[in-house]
């Protein structure tokens, strides 16, 4: 990882089970190398894509309509992709992300700094009510004390602030190829006891070594609710979406076409990452090698007219006034 931070890079980094890891959290173990900087970068361009080439959905503009100073926070921005575009997208705003690795670019926007921060073992390191858009996506298994994060949000936020968060559920769902076009707008069922593959196996796993982690593997399905119960936030906006996973798409339909090969290609990466977490827990080494080797060969190799969708869920809402 020297090319990315300097000489100094074993002071943020670790290694361990063939790949880098932060040195921040020893209890986060998702890698922070090369090839998590491309998932990263593959998830943001998917999500552009189910946005309609936006990096947002919501009243973002008008939430950074107040005052002379605009501030935007990415609370876990990994590579950094989403905060450099806003940064471009909103050159009068101030845009900070903040991570456990310094995984981002050094050439940025004048206007986008980042940061290191372990966001779940210490408060989020700003003042109160100074954030005019706070957003984070796709880290919630970061986080032992999800309400406790979503508390902290409401405290950095100014009144009339917006939150934007988005979560992938950890219950992928499987069914067969739909004959419409478009990708189906309500969910596929979940497959039959007598449907059971490497996929679905590697999937349970994970959601079952999460949980002996301390992680509440439902916060994506409840994140309106946990809004709400914090106190602090109204206009509570919720929505799902399917993602496909995969080239089964017709061409007919460039966009779900193009969605369903990024997020096949971050899966891609994604199965031979979960390595580390899986013999950190204490899992033999040859059962995590034939769990993710079968789950790699029934996402290579899916059964026939079968088709993998992911589920997104996403809310904003605004901080009361």
């Amino acid at each position: 990882m020297q090319d990315v931070v300097g000489d100094d890079a074993h002071l943020f980094f670790r290694f361990a089970h063939g790949r880098h890891l932060n040195s921040l959290n020893q209890n986060y173990l998702l890698p922070a190398d090369k090839e998590e900087i491309r998932r990263s970068e593959l998830h943001h361009r998917m999500l552009q894509f189910v946005f309609s080439g936006k990096n947002y959905i919501g009243p973002v503009r008008q939430a950074l309509q107040f005052g002379e100073q605009r501030r935007i926070l990415d609370l876990g921005t990994g590579g950094g992709f989403w905060a450099i575009d806003m940064a471009d997208e909103f050159p009068r705003a101030e845009v900070i992300g903040v991570d456990l690795a310094p995984i981002q670019p050094r050439d940025v926007p004048p206007n986008c700094t980042f940061e290191l921060c372990d966001l779940d073992q210490w408060n989020i390191p700003y003042p109160d009510n100074y954030f005019d858009f706070v957003h984070a996506r796709s880290m919630h298994t970061g986080i032992h004390d999800y309400p406790r994060f979503i508390e902290e949000i409401a405290r950095i936020l100014r009144p009339g602030g917006l939150v934007l968060i988005i979560e992938p559920s950890l219950h992928p769902l499987v069914g067969p190829i739909p004959t419409a076009t478009a990708v189906p707008a309500m969910p596929l069922t979940q497959p039959s006891e007598s449907y059971h593959d490497g996929w679905e196996t590697l999937w349970e796993t994970y959601r079952t070594c999460l949980r002996r982690h301390g992680i509440d593997v439902t916060v994506p399905e409840r994140l309106a609710d946990l809004l709400a119960e914090a106190g602090e936030f109204e206009d509570i906006v919720t929505s799902e979406g399917n993602i496909p996973v995969g080239f089964w798409p017709p061409e007919s339909d460039s966009t779900a076409r193009t969605v369903g090969e990024l997020q096949w290609m971050d899966y891609e990466l994604f199965l031979p990452a979960l390595k580390p977490f899986f013999l950190s827990l204490g899992l033999a080494d040859t059962f995590v090698d034939n769990l993710i080797s079968e789950a790699q060969r029934d996402f290579y190799e899916p059964p026939p007219h079968i088709c993998r969708i992911a589920r997104l869920h996403i809310v904003y809402a605004s901080k009361v006034l």
